[in-house]
């Protein structure tokens, strides 16, 4: 296909920066209405956000891991869902990607394609010609409502008789949806249950798993493109990296933003940012995103090195990158607590964003992807020289 304009990530990055005014000014009702505005969705796929990880000859940007996880930083800081609805949706298109060529054709089809995605084999499938049928219901599917197909994962017969995990590619359409999307953060990502009975897939569009844990897609026009020759879950953490940075950069940002003339109540200082508590309080949160980023840029980093040269990763490495995951996300966490805690009583109301980030992050560290004391045991294991106890490296 021709006749895309590719955007540079710099561009990108200044179309993130425009909308953040917009996002921030729905943040409040979309979290009320456990869904994200349809004019800030409009908005940042006109902007061509929803595309960076997309192949180039469907009109996305492939961008870089460090590039993609700056701009959706941008969209985080203005409200974390939104942020998160964007880097799940890139890692839909990256997923997708990894199919063959002629079912990408069929997904791809207009510009306006979004696929959300559940990674947990929820689902049985059984052999139907050249097919599977599939029954199932899968859980916390962000963006389920706002997309147009869904890479579900089920249990289906291997070649040897056993079981295994196989991604498929099915249409919104046929699916159902259970709005039990009812939670205390991240509540405007609308991660929905969905619901397959008796669903037919064709064959070409699925993929084992255990072909995409080992790197071996189907794609041939994909294979030379450094954004689409990295692992699965490397690949998966460093797209979620900049929702957690935006998320500690925004709740500094508003401690800062409210700090000015303002006192601590039932004591002698006038002035909360005279008192040495507030200096100690504000240097450790600083200092803390400041490590976070340290960690969040060195993954990315490494993926993008590794991608561009071709080179595999060791065992170690995908276990020391699960460990600087689960690091980065105990920092912020823990730098938007001492924030949100510093921010006096009145920081509890619904109107204050600090709030909303501090719930939202809490959200974000329970994802099992993300959740630290997973990550430091599994790098852990590492470091004491024993294997995995996953699959998902």
């Amino acid at each position: 296909m021709s006749g895309y304009a590719i955007l540079s990530a710099d561009e990108l990055r200044k179309r993130a920066e425009d909308l953040v005014p917009l996002i921030e000014s729905k943040a409040l009702s979309a979290e009320q209405n456990r869904t994200l505005d349809d004019e800030v969705v409009e908005a940042l796929a006109e902007a061509g956000l929803f595309d960076l990880r997309r192949p180039q000859r469907y009109g996305g940007h492939e961008t870089s891991a460090l590039d993609t996880g700056d701009i959706v930083s941008i969209i985080s800081a203005a409200d974390p869902s939104a942020g998160w609805n964007t880097a799940a949706w890139a890692i839909g298109d990256w997923l997708a990607a990894a199919f063959p060529d002629h079912v990408q054709d069929e997904v791809f089809a207009t510009s306006a394609t979004r696929i959300c995605v559940s990674l947990s084999p929820t689902g049985v499938a059984t052999e139907a010609g050249d097919g599977l049928v599939v029954n199932g219901r899968w859980h916390f599917v962000s963006g389920a409502r706002r997309s147009h197909w869904q890479a579900i994962m089920a249990m289906a017969p291997a070649p040897d008789g056993s079981q295994w995990p196989v991604a498929a590619l099915v249409p919104m359409s046929e699916l159902t949806i259970d709005d039990d999307w009812h939670t205390s953060g991240f509540a405007a990502t609308g991660s929905v249950d969905t619901m397959a009975e008796n669903l037919y897939v064709p064959r070409e569009r699925t993929l084992p798993m255990v072909s995409v844990l080992q790197e071996q897609y189907a794609s041939e026009l994909n294979a030379a493109s450094p954004v689409f020759r990295t692992p699965m879950i490397p690949t998966g953490a460093a797209g979620f990296i900049g929702v957690a940075i935006g998320m500690g950069r925004a709740a500094l940002a508003e401690f800062h933003r409210n700090l000015s003339g303002r006192p601590i109540t039932f004591t002698d200082y006038s002035l909360q940012s005279e008192a040495p508590v507030t200096h100690f309080e504000v240097a450790e949160a600083a200092l803390k995103l400041e490590e976070a980023e340290y960690y969040a840029w060195k993954m990315a980093t490494v993926l993008d090195q590794k991608g561009a040269a071709d080179e595999a990763w060791t065992l170690e490495e995908r276990m020391h990158n699960r460990g600087r995951l689960g690091r980065l996300v105990r920092l912020v966490e823990e730098a938007v607590d001492v924030l949100a805690s510093a921010s006096g009583g009145s920081s509890i109301k619904l109107s204050k964003p600090i709030q909303r980030i501090r719930r939202d992050i809490h959200a974000f560290s329970l994802h099992g992807l993300m959740h630290p004391n997973t990550n430091f045991e599994l790098y852990g294991r590492s470091l004491c020289g024993l294997p995995p106890n996953t699959q998902y490296l």
